[in-house]
């Protein structure tokens, strides 16, 4: 059955059951994060101690509130976790969000406290997420206040999404995994916005959220870290419509022998073969990709470009070693390197020195200023036909003076007709504000060009997946899930 999540993204008002002062503690973690994030909503500190937390009234309990809240959000010890679900169902609330464990995960006490909780829930109509979770972040864009929300007790908010980048939104069966998305928000300027703790999926699991958040028009991609699924032809349903209209890219935790005992200790997952989830999420239509290295690489690629772009790449570099290295990265990773267009090709042989190499890679020689990088750019751009990508490398000698090209080509790329990734290498005195510019022009940035090829080679594979999303013949499953 379809539940409604929009008061678990979007809540008009919040319970906290739990709320306290610390930060250290759970209930104060959610308190200072609800605060951090800009939560518009009314917010109700629930506590039997009473008195204020943060300048609001706390209440002794759900029941002291004059109408239900959207959302409660619960941070109790475990035990104590059935009586407010109790109460929940006797005042009206109708939606909660359990981050404490103790639940299916813990024995024969956690399991018996599981089954109480969802008869309740049953019984009642109420809908759970988690419990044992880091919790839900939602709506961070940058210079906007607008639907943001933070239930968490992570450490920290993502990036967010800038102005001209898409939206990503995170689903996560690993908390810890979690927070290492958002470090890297900050580290790589991914746009995450949006954050999703699965945990023990009582009644919401990686398709629920899959679902909404293919249908907020707010978000461009979604990413997932999926170690176990509980109906695969649901899931695939669900992706395959969401992916016909956005990029979903997936991290599948346990495709080994070693990780496979790890992950059915982790979260239940029943083992498949590589070859199975390999088959099984191309049959979603997702994009697959290998590590978390990657992973967070997709998302760098996608923020820019959420509709793709072909496998047709043009390496536009100043340094021959580092476009050999980026030219037999892209190839093996399924890009193709056409040969330049005669015009193109001429036009270079007459404006560069004649130790230039005009091929595909590019090469401007070290010394290049502006002067090369932007008028070669700007042919590139005319021969818009024969490339579907632009993959650049400049390394930084000591004898240029690198942020006059920077300036150039950014000035450039704002009104660039193919997508562009830029990559600096060497030692970059000026690295933040030569970065910062790019990115500000539209332009991912990268450190190195074996990570540009590789986050173009996932772009590049995706719409191709979109098409095979859109048919109507779907394969036979091949993939075991754990509700089998």
């Amino acid at each position: 059955m379809a539940r409604d999540l929009r008061p678990f993204f979007a809540p008009r008002s919040v319970a906290v059951v739990g709320a306290g002062a610390r930060p250290t503690s759970s209930g104060g973690a959610i308190l200072q994060n609800l605060r951090i994030s800009r939560y518009g909503g009314v917010v109700h500190p629930i506590n039997p101690k009473g008195g204020t937390l943060f300048d609001l009234p706390v209440a002794a309990s759900l029941s002291e509130l004059a109408a239900p809240a959207d959302l409660v959000v619960v941070v109790i010890r475990p035990d104590a976790i059935p009586d407010v679900v109790r109460e929940a169902a006797r005042t009206g609330h109708r939606n909660l969000l359990i981050l404490p464990g103790g639940f299916a995960e813990a024995g024969e006490p956690g399991r018996a406290r599981d089954r109480e909780v969802r008869a309740l829930a049953a019984e009642h109509g109420i809908t759970i997420a988690g419990p044992n979770c880091a919790g839900i972040i939602h709506g961070i864009v940058q210079g906007s206040g607008s639907s943001r929300f933070a239930a968490t007790f992570l450490r920290d908010m993502p990036r967010g999404a800038a102005p001209g980048e898409a939206a990503i939104a995170f689903v996560t069966q690993s908390g810890a995994i979690a927070e290492e998305m958002i470090a890297a928000s900050h580290r790589m300027a991914l746009p995450v916005a949006t954050l999703v703790s699965v945990g023990n999926a009582m009644h919401l699991g990686v398709e629920d959220y899959l679902d909404h958040l293919g249908r907020d028009e707010t978000i461009g991609a979604v990413l997932l870290y999926i170690e176990a699924i509980e109906d695969p032809a649901r899931f695939r349903s669900v992706a395959r419509t969401v992916a016909a209209t956005k990029p979903v890219v997936a991290l599948f935790g346990g495709r080994t022998d070693p990780g496979a005992r790890a992950a059915a200790a982790h979260t239940g997952a029943i083992a498949n073969s590589d070859a199975a989830i390999d088959g099984f999420l191309a049959e979603c239509g997702i994009v697959r990709v290998d590590s978390l290295r990657r992973l967070l690489l997709a998302a760098k690629g996608f923020g820019r470009f959420p509709r793709g772009f072909g496998k047709r790449v043009l390496v536009l570099s100043n340094s021959g070693g580092p476009g050999v290295v980026c030219a037999d990265r892209a190839a093996a990773e399924g890009l193709e390197l056409p040969a330049l267009p005669d015009a193109m090709a001429a036009r270079l042989r007459e404006m560069l020195p004649p130790e230039a190499s005009v091929a595909n890679p590019i090469d401007l020689l070290a010394d290049a200023r502006e002067d090369r990088f932007e008028p070669t750019l700007e042919l590139a751009f005319a021969a818009k036909d024969a490339f579907d990508a632009i993959l650049m490398i400049h390394v930084v000698p000591f004898m240029v003076d690198a942020a006059p090209v920077i300036r150039a080509l950014a000035r450039v790329a704002e009104a660039a007709p193919l997508p562009v990734m830029h990559s600096m290498m060497g030692t970059l005195e000026g690295k933040a504000e030569w970065f910062a510019a790019m990115e500000a022009a539209g332009v991912p940035m990268f450190d190195d060009v074996e990570a540009m090829a590789e986050c173009a080679a996932q772009v590049a594979r995706y719409p191709a997946l979109r098409e095979r999303a859109r048919s109507t013949n779907a394969g036979p499953l091949g993939f075991k899930g754990r509700g089998a």
